[in-house]
Order: C-alpha cells, then structure tokens, then sequence
C-alpha cells in the first residue's frame, strides 16, 4: 500500500521531538472518561485489570497501553473519550503489574505478550454482543497489536476488522539502543519499584543487589525481562518479540503512524517496504509528533492521533 500523506501539523510552541514528547505526557489532563473496572482471571491463574467505558455499542475498541503505562494515560483517555463520542465502546486493558496492583506471577509484562492481547479480545467477545472490535497500540502496545495480527493471522477473530497504532518500535533491538539515558532512567526506576515488590514475593527467585538506573535497555532485559519471560537472553527476546517480521502477513487493515523525529525510533522502524508489498498497511509518518504525543493545539485538548485513528478505523483510509 502507498506511503500515506500526513496532515498533522504540532503546534509551533512544540518546536521539536523531545517537547512534542513530554509536554503531552507530563501536562495533559482529559476529563469526562469513567471507568468500570473488570478483573480478568488469566489460564494461568494470574489476573489482568481490564477498564471499560461503555455507550452502549456493537462495536468495540481494545486500547493497549505503552511502556509502563495504564488505562490512565491521558494518550488512552483521550482516545477512549474520542471513541466513546463516536459511539464506540472502549476497553483498555492494563498489562500485568500495570493496573496499581502487582499480578501473582513472577513473570509480568514484555513487547510481545500478544497472548494475552487475544485473551482480553475473547474475553471481550465473550462479555458483549460486539460485530466489530477495533484495535488501537500506542508504543509497545502498538508493538503487541502488529504481532497480534501478523504471528498468525487465522486465529485473529474475524470480528477484529481493523487496527491503528502509534509511535510503534517495531524493531525492538535498535529501538532498545536507541532510547536516551534520560528517558531509560525514568522507566528503569518504575520497573526497578516493580522488581522489588516481586523480590518481596518471590525472595529466592531475583537479584537486585546490582541494579542500576545507569543501564541501557538491553542491559536491562538481558538480566531482568528476558529470564523472567522465558528468552534466552535480550537478543532472543528483541528477535522474537518484534513486530516487523510480522507486519507482511497482516490481513486487515491497519495504520502504523510513526513521527519522523520520535526519539525512541531508529530508521528501521519506519517499514516502508512492508507497507508498499502489504495492501492490508497503511505507512504514515509525519514529520513532527514526537513519541506518543501528536499534539496539535496543545491548550485545547486537540490531538491529531484521535482524530486520525477515528477516521481510520469507523470511515476507512
């Protein structure tokens, strides 16, 4: 499919990736979104803590959070209020150890949990009497959504009819290196709180007496999420985990934006080749947008991947 033209334009007071990345994450507020929490019971006997925000629709969107993220993200809330003004029920779903709570396992999260992605879209069929399901990733959720639909695309319930993610590391290896000390240094103290509450639960089973806010990415994940998650290493963990094997095999239409000053994505994010062979991708990559920002009028709650995930999943391309 032909590379997309993009529309967004960041206001001229976000003036590069970095502020179109941190004024949104930092400083938005949405209002108007009320949750009712589910708790999901997984096959493994763990639990994931879905929130719904219901208009009573047939149709349904399965938001899936970034990096360390949650339900409460103002990125998540602002496109569950843009759903549920469309008439779209929304289901963002908060990865194990995400919600507030530690899960019951040693294992928690990875960029390539799409097994539990197609649980929470079955449990989802199974609650409500949806004819649609929609899905939207932003960042690693965006990475878990393009495996979900592309690892294998017959199991795909054929209720999930189309797709829209953001700022997506689709390569997880050059994205892991790519990621600047200041921002590893803020997901690493996060992770590094979760790490001591399984410690806590799980004594024998981890070792913190190194841990360090200084470490890379890959360093990160060849001590901690690859073992835990069971890869043999970071390496193995990147390989398996990132979506852009994947991104050929996709069978229904999907929009991957990706900003072209991201700070988080390398060259090799921005899957050109892919989109052109696959008719099923949609490629569009705005010159501004930052990582999961994508503001364009930042004082009045505008932003432009609301509007365009809309037009994409309930109007077409």
């Amino acid at each position: 499919m032909p590379i997309l033209p993009s529309q967004h334009k960041p206001p001229f007071y976000l003036f590069n990736g970095h502020i179109q990345t941190i004024v949104p994450s930092l400083f938005r507020q949405v209002e108007g979104v009320t949750y009712l929490r589910e708790r999901l019971i997984t096959p493994d006997d763990d639990f994931i803590d879905a929130d719904w925000s219901r208009v009573k629709s047939r149709s349904l969107a399965v938001l899936s959070h970034g990096l360390e993220g949650d339900s409460h993200r103002p990125y998540i809330m602002g496109m569950v209020k843009a759903l549920n003004e469309c008439g779209v029920d929304a289901l963002a779903w908060n990865y194990r150890s995400c919600s507030g709570e530690p899960n019951k396992l040693l294992r928690s999260y990875h960029l390539g949990a799409s097994d539990d992605l197609d649980f929470v879209v079955r449990h989802a069929l199974n609650m409500g009497n949806y004819e649609t399901v929609y899905l939207i990733g932003f960042s690693a959720g965006g990475n878990i959504s393009l495996k979900y639909l592309g690892e294998d695309p017959a199991q795909v319930p054929s209720e999930v009819k189309r797709a829209s993610v953001f700022s997506v590391p689709i390569d997880l290896k050059s994205s892991a290196k790519r990621i600047s000390k200041i921002y590893t240094q803020r997901f690493l103290k996060s992770l590094g709180q979760k790490l001591e509450q399984k410690k806590e639960m799980y004594p024998d089973a981890l070792d913190l007496s190194n841990y360090s806010l200084f470490w890379s990415f890959p360093e990160f994940d060849d001590k901690y999420t690859a073992p835990l998650h069971g890869f043999k290493n970071a390496e193995d963990y990147y390989k398996r985990s990132s979506s852009k094997q994947f991104l050929r095999n996709i069978q229904v239409p999907t929009l991957l934006v990706n900003a072209q000053n991201d700070p988080f994505l390398t060259k090799s994010c921005f899957p050109f080749e892919e989109a052109d062979e696959n008719p099923y991708l949609y490629l569009e990559t705005p010159e501004g947008g930052g990582h999961v920002g994508f503001a364009e009028d930042f004082r009045n709650d505008v932003y432009y991947s609301e509007a365009r995930a809309v037009k994409f999943l309930l109007e077409g391309e």
